[in-house]
């Protein structure tokens, strides 16, 4: 049957032909071409016999045959079904889940070759990257080799074209019977008996039918052309080389080449810290990367180059690759950064550095304000000094002297130290009015531990009640022996507030400097110690320093502590900017990453690259000294709380303060205020303003934030409301230190006190059904009250305590009986009573705790 469609009507298309009998269509093109397509008819399913519509209504034999077939698919189900004993729904049923569970398992095989293809994927990535190295370095090996080979070739026919006129000349133009034998790249010439009919003629190819002659050709064994003259005098230098011949020639030179590498190459000492990457580990080695790479593939390791790996496995692929290892530790890195000691001739004379200590309010900022002759104390919160001022005074006589000014709080003992440790001369203040006080002998103490000389200033002399004469002698309680009672120790009268003494005191801090013949080298590296950090809004991390040796420049790369930076500003004490600052000079560094801690030492480095090697390693020295303290720590509690049975309270606190120093001095406090059973957890402490992840941190901890003398900003303050996070700001220390320590001793358990009131003798014992036994008794002392605690007595030993759970007076339940009257009792959960024991009852008591 052909289709009679118009070729307009069918879009300019060729007519279709259908063969009903073949099961094909036959499709006619343009040209008369033509195309036979199979076509695939399907059989309408019909579910039961006489179920299925009939195409167009009629019943001819298709539809007889449909009929037919679904009625011998219908009676195949009922015997199957008849087989199995179950209904035709219940085999249909258990053959859709058949069908369903063979999807699943097809599923999940083709999910199992993805997840395999994808991991093959993966490893053939990673071995096309190592192959695509290999690759590189060949193509640039064989391109040098064609190159080279190109060069000579070149020189070859140069030397040939220069040698064929002379040649010419003596043969007179003609070519010599013996031209093959003398040259080694000219063929040998043929006998005439081995030529064939067409080759005697001059046309045709040639026959090789002579073996022998074939074979010695030469290096090349193509089968070659005409032999002519050109050949025979070697000029055919335009014939292209086959490529076996150009692979034989690269395959050559690359093993020349690796010949050659593998007899120059060197055995190096390769130096290893104790972690390295792949890639510094093979540019120590002077190797590939990818070789590395690929050693570590083979050893069953898929790395890469960047992947670290320990000290161990470098040395192990060191040796493999034929280099000596030397291993060096992590605090290697330190070494050198100190500098060499000073020849004697480079020092010069230097200011001395004095350190102001004493008890608190016993005037020490005031003598130096007089000193300086300006106001400090002003500007302190309270009257007190939080933190450590650093400042260096001109006298008239044109000496410069440096102090420094400690707190006298007792939670600044940290400072305190600190200032004797890096000073030359201490002036111990003591208030005449007042005399020898606990910080005042912390600060002797420390100066004593320092070996620093003593000068004291017996302040506060207008004072009506000035007793300097008994402070001299409290004085020598504590080893300190002034120059009027026969000592060496120099002591000074003085008066801050009138300003009178001050020319003898520092005449003496001039002598002893002189004494102390104070030198340093101001012509080398500048090193010294931090005296205190902050994080200054506008300026960044500012760290106060006092350099003991050299000279520090602007410009220069500084390491102090875990913190690094170029020093952008040098600012003095007058707040002026400086070039440089030499020996015992105090002066702010602006550029360091981050705030160090007080106490650290500073020093100049020669490049950003060592100073980030040395900051790292102490970083990374400091995470794990803090892990190991806390696992110690979190070990011990477990083991007393497991011995003791209780758990500790904790506080937790977010602490924010001005300077880096205080947040030490108020951490050393609440150490010191907590107890086994109740403790202040300091989370997080750190110097600037409260901002909004001190919030979230203080939220999800489950903390207060403490401020002092900052403030929190107002993203801060608003996020703060919305959580519902508490700041408290403090200005004076000990305001701080008594508020936490009022909460921690709220968080303390009652203690529990015994109080007796009275004994019972137990005269009867009755057995009443469904209450148990119930002791007649007799109250012999005291009184006797319900729920009150109770210890049965039987021979004067302890054989139950519990509570009293009945108390019946007659048959009424009264709530007490007092002495001399009779009574009944039960007992909670205990019946084992009897006649003539005794009963002893007692109150506990809760009283509140506070810690001292």
């Amino acid at each position: 049957m052909s289709d009679t469609k118009d070729n307009d009507n069918n879009g300019g298309r060729k007519p279709l032909t259908v063969s009903r009998g073949s099961g094909t269509v036959k499709q006619s093109f343009s040209h008369g071409r033509s195309k036979q397509v199979i076509v695939q008819t399907k059989k309408r399913k019909i579910v039961g016999p006489g179920s299925g519509p009939s195409t167009g209504g009629s019943k001819g034999p298709a539809s007889k045959s449909s009929g037919g077939a679904a009625s011998s698919q219908s009676s195949k189900l009922a015997e199957a079904a008849k087989k199995l004993g179950i209904t035709e729904q219940e085999l249909i049923a258990r053959q859709k889940v058949l069908l369903q569970r063979r999807d699943a398992e097809q599923k999940r095989e083709v999910e199992t070759k993805r997840q395999e293809a994808a991991r093959e994927r993966l490893l053939s990535e990673q071995e096309r990257k190592v192959q695509e190295d290999k690759e590189r370095v060949e193509a640039e090996a064989r391109r040098k080799a064609e190159e080279e080979e190109r060069k000579a070739r070149e020189a070859a026919e140069a030397a040939k074209k220069a040698a064929a006129p002379a040649r010419e000349e003596r043969t007179g133009g003609r070519a010599p019977a013996d031209a093959a034998a003398a040259s080694p790249d000219m063929p040998p010439p043929e006998p005439a008996q081995g030529r064939s009919k067409k080759s005697r003629k001059g046309g045709g190819d040639r026959d090789f039918s002579d073996g022998n002659a074939n074979r010695s050709r030469g290096d090349s064994k193509r089968r070659r052309g005409k032999l002519t003259i050109a050949s025979a005098l070697g000029d055919d230098g335009d014939r292209q080389r086959s490529l076996a011949s150009v692979r034989r020639a690269r395959e050559r030179e690359r093993e020349r080449r690796q010949g050659g590498e593998q007899q120059e190459k060197v055995s190096r000492e390769v130096t290893l810290p104790e972690t390295i990457t792949l890639q510094d580990l093979a540019q120590r080695m002077n190797e590939r990367v990818a070789d590395v790479v690929k050693y570590m593939m083979r050893q069953g390791e898929m790395m890469r180059a960047n992947d670290i790996v320990d000290a161990d496995t470098a040395e192990l692929i060191a040796e493999e690759f034929g280099h000596t290892v030397k291993r060096v530790l992590e605090s290697d890195v330190e070494i050198g950064l100190e500098g060499d000691t000073d020849d004697e001739k480079d020092l010069k004379p230097r200011a001395p550095v004095v350190t102001i200590m004493g008890h608190v309010d016993h005037g020490k900022t005031s003598l130096l304000d007089a000193l300086r002759e300006t106001d400090v104390v002003a500007g302190e919160a309270g009257g007190i000094t939080q933190h450590i001022g650093a400042y260096q005074v001109q006298l008239k006589s044109g000496e410069k002297i440096t102090f420094l000014d400690t707190p006298g709080h007792a939670a600044f003992s940290a400072m305190r130290a600190r200032g004797a440790t890096v000073t030359d001369v201490v002036i111990l203040v003591v208030a005449a009015d007042d005399g020898v006080m606990p910080q005042t002998i912390e600060a002797i103490k420390h100066a004593k531990a320092a070996e620093v000389p003593i000068i004291v200033a017996v302040n506060k002399c207008d004072k009506p009640d000035a007793k300097p004469d008994n402070v001299l002698t409290e004085l020598l309680q504590h080893d300190i022996q002034v120059e009027a009672m026969g000592g060496d120790v120099q002591a000074i009268k003085v008066s801050a507030l009138e300003k009178t003494g001050l020319d003898e005191l520092t005449e003496a801090i001039s002598l002893q400097a002189e004494i102390l013949e104070l030198k340093a080298n101001p012509d080398r590296d500048a090193d010294g110690i931090v005296i205190e950090s902050q994080l200054d809004k506008g300026r960044g991390p500012v760290a106060t320093v006092l350099i003991n040796r050299g000279t520090l420049k602007r410009g220069e790369i500084v390491v102090a502590g875990k913190q690094w930076g170029k020093v952008r500003a040098l600012i003095n004490e007058r707040n002026q900017q400086l070039k440089d600052a030499g020996p015992a000079v105090p002066v702010e560094i602006l550029g360091l990453d981050g705030a160090p801690d007080p106490g650290d030492m500073f020093n100049v480095v020669d490049s950003e690259a060592r100073a980030r090697e040395i900051t790292e390693y102490r970083q990374r020295m400091e995470r794990q000294k803090q892990g190991v303290a806390s696992s110690r720590a979190s070990l011990e509690s477990l083991m007393n709380n497991l011995k003791d049975g209780t758990q500790a309270s904790e506080l937790p606190l977010v602490v924010k303060a001005d300077v880096q120093g205080s947040v030490e001095a108020i951490t050393h406090s609440l150490a010191n205020i907590s107890t086994d059973e109740v403790r202040a957890n300091v989370i997080y402490g750190a110097a600037g303003g409260i901002s909004e992840s001190d919030i979230l941190l203080a939220k999800s901890s489950g903390a207060p934030v403490f401020a002092f003398n900052v403030r929190a900003n107002k993203q801060a303050r608003e996020l703060a409301e919305k959580e519902g996070v508490e700041i408290r700001y403090y200005s004076v220390i000990y305001n701080l230190i008594d508020d936490v320590k009022d909460t921690l001793s709220g968080m303390l358990s009652p203690e529990k006190r015994e109080n007796f009131i009275g004994y019972a003798d137990i005269l009867e014992v009755f057995n009443i059904t469904k209450v148990g036994k119930v002791a007649g008794c007799k109250v012999s002392e005291g009184v006797v009250k319900r729920g009150c605690g109770v210890r049965l007595l039987r021979d004067d030993v302890v054989i139950h305590e519990g509570k009293l759970k009945t108390l019946k007076r007659f048959k009424d339940e009264v709530p007490e009986v007092s002495s001399g009257m009779e009574c009944g009792m039960a007992f909670e959960k205990y019946e084992d009573i009897r006649e003539g024991d005794k009963i002893e009852c007692f109150e506990v008591q809760m009283i509140e705790r506070t810690l001292d």
